[in-house]
């Protein structure tokens, strides 16, 4: 895919303050992801990381604040939703309806207007996703029999079909080892070069995400801190947020050499 990158932000949130059934789950949440970033959004379970994605898609009522995605207003989202891939917490299939590796990346093609009909080109689009994230020769595998790493993947081509600028996933790295999520996150880092993605990861794994991400976003409800990895992990907002000591982290990162 050639694409060319739009300069200023892909994402923008200003004093952005949601609640849920009436109990306020993110508060004066301010930040910018600039277009072609990496992003993680941190924090511990409970912070409203998910609540925060999902706002950028138009999904969860905002009490106040702003919320452009694209140079897009909220109100406005539906209009750009093809231009978004959206990866959510890890998704399960019928095992009594088997489904191949295709035709779950396939799923990610269908909407209202194509639910009964074929599109053309399906299979092709699918094919590319797949190579993409290096499943080429799964296509006509068993999705319920791969590996947890290997649906992950599946999984990112089906959020990758539609061929998006923005990419948002949802804790994606959930129940794998540590040796496949370093590996699912070094992919995220190659397709965003490849593909020429603005990516927005929301994880609580902060040793996986830290060296990949070129910016880091720390909330629990309300803002704490963000910035470069280094900065993030090294700021006392960081204790704040997840109410223990990360002092072993900001050694990690400045022996590891994150970017400032």
């Amino acid at each position: 895919m050639n694409r060319i990158y739009n300069h200023g932000s892909a994402v923008e949130i200003k004093n952005l303050s949601v609640a849920l059934s009436r109990k306020t789950v993110l508060d004066k949440i301010t930040f910018q992801v600039d277009t072609g970033e990496f992003a993680g959004i941190i924090g511990p379970n409970g912070a409203g990381k998910t609540t925060l994605l999902r706002s950028m898609l138009g999904l969860v009522p905002v009490n106040r604040g702003e919320v452009f995605v694209l140079g897009s207003q909220l109100t406005e989202i539906k209009d750009i939703r093809t231009r978004v891939g959206y990866m959510p917490q890890r998704q399960s299939f019928e095992r009594r309806f088997p489904l191949s590796a295709g035709d779950v990346v396939a799923t990610g093609l269908l909407s209202a207007q194509t639910l009964l009909r074929r599109l053309p080109g399906r299979d092709g689009k699918v094919k590319q996703a797949l190579q993409a994230v290096g499943m080429e020769n799964y296509y006509h595998r068993p999705f319920q029999d791969l590996s947890g790493g290997e649906q992950q993947r599946v999984l990112l081509a089906r959020s990758l079909v539609k061929k998006p600028e923005l990419l948002l996933l949802d804790e994606p790295n959930a129940g794998l080892d540590f040796p496949a999520q370093q590996s699912f996150v070094e992919l995220l880092r190659e397709l965003k070069e490849t593909e020429r993605l603005t990516i927005i990861l929301v994880s609580h794994d902060l040793i996986s995400i830290a060296p990949a991400a070129d910016k880091l976003i720390c909330i629990n409800r309300t803002m704490h801190t963000h910035g470069s990895p280094t900065e993030v992990l090294q700021s006392p907002h960081l204790d704040e947020a997840y109410r223990c000591q990360f002092d072993y982290l900001s050694s990690f990162g400045e022996k590891e050499g994150w970017k400032q």
